[in-house]
């Protein structure tokens, strides 16, 4: 069992952390546990109801009338939002079933809403829609820790071999004149936002060169003459202390000629970093997707 504490419910739900307290005290809605040193924390049962009940309320639902509502009747009207008229409510429970599929470690489940979301809007739709949104809400694609929580890890897995076999079945580039070098710098590890560039890279119909993790620069300046790469996109996550990321990004982008060095991760890296006519900075996932759907 994994312990969460209540900013990991707030950060898996979207509900303040004030107002899951007062959801406690006032509806009885979770109650949490306590270490022997008294410090709350909460179990995979109670996240997960806790999230079902905060996508209720988002779509209208009162907390008063649905907080004493057995597990199960939650998530029926959870399941029943699949159903809804509106995309927002659909997405929204879609991303709240990979959350409950991931904690569970249910990957029948996982597997089943991913392919329920390509079956409603189409593999590039579910990635943008459904699988994004997750990652973001989850926290994996600007991750900043060495170690992830095992459910991320299970969830990751799961994604990456989806990305990748929707990559492979994408069809032959059409823009010959774009191609895009796609890797992760030295000591770099965190593959799930570059094969969701990858991904958003083809379906723009541009070619690919995928290097992945931990890449020396040593080994691109050695392609760049032969390949003669449109945009290289790679991600600036963690701080490094073998190699200063960002000398060696200025360093790359002054010799590229033409093409764009595409940095992508959180804005407190990038904020050492200054834009050039050659350096284009994407300090959000949003930034992300809508830079690379659009070359």
């Amino acid at each position: 069992m994994v312990r969460y504490q209540i900013n990991d419910l707030e950060q898996l739900t979207g509900i303040k952390a004030h107002t899951i307290r007062i959801w406690e005290k006032r509806y009885q809605l979770i109650n949490p546990h306590r270490t022997d040193t008294n410090i709350r924390y909460y179990d995979d049962d109670q996240a997960k109801r806790l999230m079902n009940v905060a996508t209720l309320v988002h779509f209208g639902h009162k907390i008063s009338r649905i907080a004493g509502m057995p597990t199960p009747q939650l998530n029926e009207m959870v399941e029943k939002l699949k159903s809804a008229p509106t995309d927002d409510v659909v997405n929204a429970s879609f991303v709240t079933g990979l959350l409950t599929s991931m904690i569970s470690f249910d990957e029948a489940a996982f597997e089943k809403m991913i392919n329920a979301a390509v079956t409603r809007y189409g593999m590039y739709g579910a990635m943008v829609n459904v699988i994004y949104p997750f990652l973001v809400k989850v926290g994996i694609l600007w991750n900043v820790n060495e170690s992830m929580p095992s459910q991320e890890h299970f969830a990751t897995g799961i994604i990456r071999r989806k990305l990748m076999a929707a990559t492979d079945g994408l069809p032959t580039p059409q823009h010959k004149d774009k191609t895009v070098l796609l890797f992760l710098p030295p000591d770099e590890w965190h593959e799930i936002g570059l094969l969701l560039s990858e991904y958003l890279v083809r379906s723009a119909g541009c070619n690919t060169i995928y290097l992945g993790q931990n890449v020396p620069f040593s080994n691109i300046r050695e392609m760049l003459p032969h390949v003669k790469p449109s945009h290289l996109v790679t991600f600036f996550i963690m701080r490094k202390k073998k190699v200063d990321l960002p000398v060696e990004f200025t360093k790359l982008s002054k010799e590229l000629g033409t093409a764009k060095l595409v940095v992508c991760g959180r804005a407190e890296m990038l904020s050492t970093l200054t834009p050039s006519q050659n350096l284009d900075l994407c300090s959000s996932t949003e930034m992300m997707v809508e830079y690379l759907k659009n070359l």
